[in-house]
């Protein structure tokens, strides 16, 4: 069974994307897919980046941690809001903290909105970062507009018939990834 890290990147007190890490939490582990855990950005509260993790000579228990966790993941699901066309600096800084554990992790990304464009413009800038990075972004994208419309604040979809295969196409290239990734090492 696959390890999954899902990263919830919003640290706003009334975030709506959390409710899309909760939802892919619960369709991986009560479908017996993975076994998947959320990383609340919010609850590490990282200092601001100075430089990344390897290169810090004292780094805080935190960073060990996500660093950790990371890098144990077979793959990762990174929820992200648009915020003003980009995404937030609390993901960037989370993101940039790692160098290593990164290279050639599959990465999926949800992006989420509150109104109907449905995150599409942070999608190609958060994509480039991670590829500078050298993780392994796959190709199914996972976009949510209208978020409070589409899921409850504990991520149940309130449209199963549209999300559901929508979920199913974007975990089938995620595990097809970690598969492929397995097998190049």
């Amino acid at each position: 069974m696959h390890n999954i890290a899902i990263i919830s990147s919003s640290i706003r007190p009334d975030r709506k994307s959390h409710s899309l890490a909760l939802y892919f939490k619960k369709y991986l582990n009560e479908n017996f897919l993975a076994n998947a855990h959320i990383l609340v950005l919010k609850e590490y509260d990282f200092p601001i980046f100075s430089q990344t993790f390897k290169k810090q000579k004292n780094p805080i228990k935190k960073v060990m941690d996500f660093a950790e966790k990371i890098a144990a993941s077979d793959g990762v699901i990174i929820v992200t809001p648009e915020y003003n066309g980009g995404y937030p600096a609390s993901l960037k800084n989370a993101v940039d903290l790692l160098y290593e554990e990164w290279r050639h992790k599959p990465v999926g990304i949800v992006t989420v909105s509150s109104g109907p464009f449905a995150g599409s413009q942070v999608l190609v800038s958060f994509q480039f970062s991670l590829w500078k990075m050298k993780a392994w972004t796959i190709t199914e994208q996972f976009a949510v507009p209208d978020v409070e419309k589409n899921y409850d604040e504990e991520g149940n979809s309130l449209h199963k018939k549209i999300s559901e295969p929508l979920t199913e196409a974007f975990i089938k290239e995620l595990f097809w990834c970690i598969k492929a990734d397995k097998n190049l090492v």
